[in-house]
């Protein structure tokens, strides 16, 4: 796996903050919020798409859900963003997904699709952390392997 550059980490940092300054507070209404977990972009590795050129996928974690999501580049770079609720559908070693467009503010979002929309039961950010990585095990094994 390729490792990501300093920018790359940066704008992964940047999209787990945006959603916790912008949804903690609502989130923490909700009944599946989950006190000991944070937002935070795991797993993260380049993917290369003939049309939507260099993206980033990996697992965005909440306190709310457990997300594979693709991350384009953030609308800073000049490039706009598609509408909320736009679908992508990408194909992985694993199978197809059908994505969503998610605006956590005006300058980040990411294409989701919400895996688990409940982890009230995690212990922590290690078991999310551990949570994600399989989650990306599976999602780039090949549909025979698993």
């Amino acid at each position: 796996m390729q490792a990501l550059s300093p920018e790359q980490y940066a704008r992964l940092r940047a999209l787990a903050e945006a959603w916790t300054y912008h949804h903690l507070k609502a989130a923490k209404a909700l009944p599946q919020f989950n006190p000991r977990l944070v937002a935070d972009a795991l797993c993260f590795q380049p993917l290369r798409d003939a049309e939507h050129g260099e993206l980033l996928l990996g697992a965005l974690v909440t306190p709310l859900s457990l997300s594979l999501a693709l991350a384009g580049l953030p609308a800073s770079a000049g490039l706009p963003a598609p509408a909320a609720g736009s679908r992508l559908r990408i194909a992985l070693p694993s199978g197809h997904y059908d994505l969503e467009a998610f605006h956590v503010d005006a300058d980040h979002w990411c294409w989701r699709c919400v895996l688990l929309d409940d982890l009230s039961d995690l212990p922590g950010r290690e078991a999310a952390s551990r949570l994600a990585q399989q989650l990306m095990e599976r999602v780039m094994a090949p549909d025979e392997a698993r």
